[in-house]
């Protein structure tokens, strides 16, 4: 307990979040020489951590004890002001006007031409460069207490759309403007060098239609110019160049516009701008330190035009840095601007995090650091708007009051049974377009049940062995109020050509979502593929033997009990382990219709390894009917496992290392008469996602595995791969093939596969200025696989995506001859 009670004493302390007796406001509005108001100017006690932001009426607030203090007004642009505040047993308002910042050329470059001034801001450049490294390493471990606001408004919409209710669900004015989103958090920000953080999130609050991205949590807006790459997430799928980097002339002209002198200090005032399109820099002023030759602040500005940005098409980022301690630095805030416009709608909006009580060279306790990057206190959402007034740093506007009320009122009535009850009649409409493709959904009004039908593209099917067949399929799952979830799945399949039917039942019981525990069991029998990766689903078989007479897919029947466990163990340890005991009866071919007849193509046999030119009609052994009784257990390592643990359960992250799983596999023979008998084991390293700067993102997987025995193996035990025949296939995976067989290439022994991707993200085609309006993406990769049968089968391939839609080009060869080239396809239907 003691361990949450520290972080919460220091935010209230620092921002001064619980008044008393001997606390007073101090208020006031800062204004600039028109006296219009200066939104988000900072304003910080000098010599201590405890500062605020202005809001967007440029008023501020802060709760201080009876005392003397010199406060510093501060914002880019304006010059910075000291005023002495004495508060004794009363409130106090002090408005402010700051004056606009004049920044001066020395005579000679006056004088000169622009090169001069070019050479002087380079000058400065690159000693600021040479330092850079020292103050990314400087401060090698700090606490803090952060407040992040964020909003989004909509600044107009298409008059049309007003028209039809759209601005009574949006709750717009007459013009098409309003409030869409607002959010808040406080919390307990720790950094121990070089990439180590965790972040306990006290207070939350959010009101409206959650944003296509957001930067809600601390480690989200903690930008750090003196990095060379600077990432936002979602915003770009490659990072910017810091206008500091090691190369950073490379990238950027630089103009030094003047020198001011504040409290003692020179400040150098840059401008800067990218050299070239498509050179993922910023445009701006960066503000530097004479003799310290360290950030002041900066203010700088990415845009869709140069940038290529997703969701938005600017976006401004503002920092200030103050001297927090001796010559230490430290950001006191830092603001995201952005706008955009979709579909006729324009909006604008901001993420504004506000620093304090930063606390050097702390020392944590062992274990403190577990990967653990954000804790959400399961009461954080659950504070009123009593504790809310008392504690946010940075006071509502009119307008954000206003929306507030209104949207807790309306929150309130939703709560009502009336209103629960017509929410989950509306929500659970059926609807026939989204059933056919993504199923049926109905819930409780409480969320806790859920029923959930499988889409008629899965439900009715159409291949050789079953003919046209129905596969009826649906999920129940209901949660506890301990968060303990039970879900079932019930399936029946019948085929109408082999009139057959198949009958099955999946069950799981999660018990804790901290750890991922979970027991699941598997009865019944169904008709399964033989390849146990996958091929084709229902729908796109379905499409292809009708339509093209390519059967790809082929068939086995299975009568199984199946029982397994699932928990991890530890952070970046997870166990997965399952015993099945199945039936396994070979099918064939017993229709061949069709609704195109294709040119010089016969259906094949459902016998995987029958020569090519067998009949459909085959009957060729491929195995008897046996038992088997099939151990397979897995351990997959996820090294330096990040992950954020919320009220409902635990979220894990991407790594920045490749995982590690190793898998194996027991057939027991001769129990419960028991056929097959073999013992296989596999490893399997892979990463998705590693950032390679402004050139995107790599992808790779390396997978061996071999039988060290197999007294008695089947085809379906075999080492199958995900491969593609056909034109259409699923990119989603990085372990899959572009143009091997699904069967053919399936290893009874030892195989080594290996699979490396490189998405470019735009960084070539984003030069070419027609071109980039497109916002492309550039991606190539290679495939290979061998095994003793199949020796150095390899794939190579170039393709563009946008979206979800993908288009690729490749070859492949079998040895050293040519096995198959063409397109490949994907528009996010798996």
């Amino acid at each position: 307990m003691k361990r949450f009670l520290l972080p919460i004493f220091f935010i209230i302390n620092a921002l001064a979040f619980k008044a008393s007796a001997q606390q007073y406001v101090l208020s006031g509005r800062i204004t600039d020489a028109k006296n219009q108001p200066i939104s988000f100017a900072s304003v910080y006690i000098r010599n201590s951590t405890y500062g605020t932001t202005t809001n967007e009426e440029g008023i501020y607030k802060f709760n201080l004890s009876p005392g003397t203090y010199d406060l510093i007004y501060r914002y880019v642009g304006y010059r910075e002001r000291v005023q002495r505040v004495v508060i004794n047993d009363k409130e106090e308002r002090r408005d402010l006007q700051l004056e606009d910042e004049t920044f001066q050329l020395n005579t000679v470059t006056l004088a000169s031409d622009k090169r001069n001034a070019d050479t002087a801001a380079a000058i400065i450049l690159r000693k600021v460069i040479a330092k850079r490294e020292y103050y990314l390493n400087e401060i090698k471990s700090y606490g803090c207490a952060i407040y992040v606001k964020g909003v989004q408004k909509l600044i107009s919409a298409p008059k049309s759309l007003l028209k039809s209710g759209v601005s009574t669900v949006l709750d717009l004015d007459s013009n098409g403007r309003g409030i869409l989103y607002q959010s808040e958090t406080l919390s307990s920000f720790n950094y121990q060098s070089p990439d180590k953080v965790k972040e306990e999130m006290i207070a939350s609050r959010v009101a409206g239609i959650t944003p296509t991205f957001s930067y809600n949590k601390a480690s989200d807006l903690g930008a750090n110019f003196y990095n060379n790459i600077f990432t936002i997430e979602g915003l770009s799928s490659n990072g910017f160049v810091s206008p500091i980097a090691h190369n950073a002339f490379k990238y950027y002209n630089y103009k030094l516009v003047g020198k001011t002198v504040t409290n003692g200090r020179t400040i150098d005032k840059i401008s800067l701008w990218p050299k070239g399109l498509g050179d993922h820099a910023f445009e701006g002023d960066i503000y530097i330190v004479e003799g310290d030759w360290r950030i002041y602040s900066v203010n700088l500005r990415l845009t869709n035009r140069t940038n290529k940005l997703n969701l938005v098409d600017t976006m401004l980022i503002s920092q200030q840095y103050v001297a927090v301690q001796d010559s230490t630095w430290m950001p006191v805030s830092i603001q995201y601007d952005y706008s955009g416009k979709v579909f006729g709608f324009k909006f604008q909006g901001y993420y504004l995090g506000v620093y304090n009580n930063y606390r050097f060279n702390v020392q944590q306790k062992p274990g403190f650091f577990n990967g653990e990057i954000l804790k959400i206190d399961t009461i954080a959402n659950t504070k009123n708007e009593d504790y809310w007034v008392k504690t946010r740093p940075i006071p509502l506007t009119q307008q954000e009051a206003r929306d507030y009320q209104k949207k807790d009122s309306i929150a309130a009535v939703q709560k009502s049974g009336p209103y629960l009850d017509s929410l989950q009649k509306s929500k659970n409409q059926f609807l026939i377009l989204p059933y056919i493709v993504f199923g049926f959904t109905s819930t409780s009004r409480d969320n806790k049940d859920s029923l959930y039908v499988f889409p008629f593209n899965q439900t009715l099917f159409y291949n050789t062995v079953e003919g046209v067949g129905v596969n009826l399929k649906a999920r129940y799952s209901t949660t506890s109020d301990d968060l303990k979830t039970f879900s079932i799945s019930p399936a029946i399949r019948y085929g109408f050509g082999n009139k057959l039917f198949n009958a099955n039942v999946q069950a799981s019981y999660l018990y804790n979502p901290f750890n991922a525990s979970q027991f699941f069991i598997n009865a019944g029998s169904d008709v399964i593929d033989l390849n146990n990766v996958g091929t084709r689903s229902l729908f796109f078989n379905t499409l292809s033997t009708l339509l093209s007479n390519n059967n790809y897919v082929k068939y086995y029947r299975s009568e199984f009990l199946s029982g397994g466990y699932r928990r991890e163990l530890s952070n970046g340890i997870m166990f997965n382990g399952s015993l099945t005991y199945a039936r396994r009866t070979q099918m064939y071919n017993n229709s061949y219709n069709h609704i195109f007849k294709a040119k010089n193509r016969e259906y094949t046999s459902n016998n995987p390894l029958a020569p090519p030119g067998t009949p459909a009609d085959d009957r060729s052994f491929l195995f008897p009917q046996h038992e088997a009784l099939t151990l397979n257990t897995s351990v997959k390592f996820t090294f330096d496992q990040k992950y954020i643990t919320r009220p409902t359960g635990k979220v894990y992250l991407p790594s920045a290392y490749p995982t590690l799983t190793v898998n194996y596999r027991k057939a027991f023979s001769g129990i419960l008469g028991a056929d097959a008998d073999y013992d296989f084991v596999s490893l399997d390293i892979s990463q998705d996602k590693i950032r390679t700067g402004l050139l995107g993102y790599s992808a790779f997987k390396v997978n061996t595995g071999t039988f060290f025995t197999k007294k008695a193996l089947y085809f379906m035990d075999y080492n199958h791969f995900l491969g593609n025949q056909g034109t259409t296939f699923d990119p989603t995976y990085i372990g899959s093939f572009h143009f091997l067989p699904f069967y053919q290439f399936s290893a009874p022994s030892f195989y080594l596969e290996a699979h490396y991707q490189h998405n470019f993200a735009g960084a070539l085609l984003n030069r070419i200025g027609f071109i980039r309006k497109l916002k492309l993406e550039e991606i190539i990769g290679v495939n290979y696989l061998t095994e003793r049968s199949n020796m150095n089968y390899s794939e190579a391939y170039v393709g563009l995506q946008r979206f979800v839609f993908r288009v690729d080009y490749g070859i492949s060869y079998a040895g050293n001859s040519k096995y198959m080239q063409g397109f490949r396809i994907f528009y996010g239907i798996r």
